[in-house]
């Protein structure tokens, strides 16, 4: 072989190894946080936490529960149900429908008898003016709002100038939120000595379960295998990744499906911002950089309590959609707030997380695909050793499979969410194969969304929602 492409496969190869050292180096150190930190908070909760407290007390916050609505007919009146049901003292609950083409104002009409009403409307962060407002003194918390499509964060944005509650939490229109997650989501901001701006919790995947008047009935898995995996995924990111950020106070990120906010220092930050795709990452990173500009103490907790529920892509094209998405807005994020990056003024955020996710998260993913391809043929030529190839490989696949296995354990040890016999089994499974097929093809997605923003291509990829055992809407 012509030395110039043996030099080149000894580079890559080099880059190839040192990714996944460096990945799988951070992810032991989280590991062993969040094996420490998860257990500690599920003792210390079982034996402290009380919900009727939390309910009960008089400084218990109200809290607005803003739910950005586009096209979202079938799963709608099951979100807003389940908002209603929750078990929290006062609330206000907002739907900003943003320019619907389908029936999910009507819908909403429908089930809870919904009059359009006079509202005085006050921007102070910048939206799109709504047009409409819907009410029934039968439901005192809910408030319906429709205006011109202007994008998630624009919805946000007006969801938050309607709101009168200190605290408001991003709820998407696809998401089951159990009925005591928000006293949990609350409850590290009534503990804290210092002001609590974003408080997060779990997310699980509800496909499989049964619903029945915006509540979980049954917990069950899904039959196939795309949706097993990406339980699988979920419960990796969320037992492992963010607790261990959590505990060196360097959260990043924080799920937008179900997330508590301090609505002041939002506002005074200017809000969401319509430049990226993942707004929720991006208002954890502007909240950071404005909270430390202005030198005020503030923290972001994450718990692994409050348990929302959300639908995941039930095919593969809809997958790739979400998270070609989810790695354009990750790198948009990055790139904005780039002064962060090594920086010593933002503690382990600037020094460690923000390095992580820029380098490893959000570009490595390419350095990965491209592996894939060239790791098998660099061996297959000769180009590589073998002891080289088994190492790479137990790098790979090896410490991907130990990463699931222990997510899935912690997880089933703790929060047992699962509570069939055989679920721990299948999810077991589930948690080996994932890393054969299922992990590299999400590997391209990413590399695609890198791609799709070095090319310009930064456009909202919209995922269709099948819907999670929601009554068909009535025919008309």
């Amino acid at each position: 072989m012509h030395s110039a492409l043996l030099h080149f496969f000894d580079y890559f190869n080099t880059i190839i190894l040192l990714y996944f050292v460096a990945t799988n180096g951070v992810y032991m150190v989280l590991m062993g946080i969040c094996l420490y930190s998860v257990s500690q908070y599920s003792r210390y909760s079982k034996r402290s936490t009380n919900v009727s407290d939390v309910v009960e007390s008089p400084v218990t916050p109200p809290v607005a529960l803003i739910v950005p609505a586009y096209n979202e007919e079938k799963g709608i009146v099951a979100t807003v149900s389940s908002l209603l049901a929750l078990n929290y003292p006062e609330k206000e609950i907002i739907v900003i429908d943003d320019g619907s083409s389908d029936h999910t104002v009507q819908n909403l009409i429908d089930q809870f008898g919904l009059l359009k009403m006079d509202l005085i409307y006050r921007p102070q962060l910048p939206s799109k003016e709504p047009y409409a407002f819907y009410f029934n003194p039968q439901y005192p918390e809910l408030t319906v709002v429709s205006k011109v499509n202007g994008g998630k964060s624009d919805a946000l944005n007006c969801g938050i100038n309607i709101a009168r509650s200190p605290y408001f939490c991003t709820v998407d229109a696809d998401t089951i939120i159990e009925r005591d997650a928000l006293v949990r989501l609350m409850a590290p901001v009534l503990n804290s000595t210092v002001n609590v701006v974003v408080s997060g919790g779990v997310v699980r995947i509800a496909n499989g379960c049964k619903l029945r008047d915006g509540q979980l009935q049954e917990i069950d898995l899904p039959p196939s295998w795309l949706e097993r995996c990406q339980i699988v995924e979920y419960i990796r990111t969320f037992m492992f990744g963010r607790p261990g950020w959590n505990s060196l106070e360097a959260t990043f990120i924080a799920s937008g499906a179900f997330c508590l906010l301090h609505r002041e220092s939002v506002m005074l930050a200017g809000g969401f911002s319509t430049d990226t795709v993942t707004e929720d990452i991006d208002i954890i990173a502007t909240l950071h950089e404005f909270l430390r500009k202005k030198k005020w103490k503030y923290r972001m907790v994450f718990t692994t309590d409050p348990i929302c529920w959300t639908e995941a892509p039930g095919k593969v094209a809809m997958l790739g959609r979400q998270r070609r998405r989810w790695q354009l807005g990750l790198i948009q994020t990055v790139m904005k707030h780039d002064k962060l990056i090594f920086n010593p003024k933002y503690g382990y955020l600037g020094l460690v997380s923000m390095p992580f996710h820029a380098y490893i998260e959000a570009i490595g993913c390419v350095v990965e695909a491209i592996g894939y391809l060239l790791v098998p043929f660099s061996f297959l030529v000769g180009a590589m050793p073998f002891s080289l190839f088994l190492l790479i490989l137990a790098l790979a696949v090896g410490y991907g499979t130990l990463f699931s296995l222990g997510s899935v354990l912690l997880e089933e040890t703790t929060l047992r969410r699962y509570p069939k016999a055989n679920h721990l089994f299948i999810l077991m499974v589930y948690a080996v194969l994932e890393n054969f097929g299922y992990r590299q093809m999400i590997t391209f997605f990413r590399a695609q969304g890198v791609l799709q923003y070095f090319t310009g291509l930064r456009k909202w990829e919209t995922v269709v929602h099948e819907g999670i055992a929601y009554p068909a809407p009535a025919e008309r």
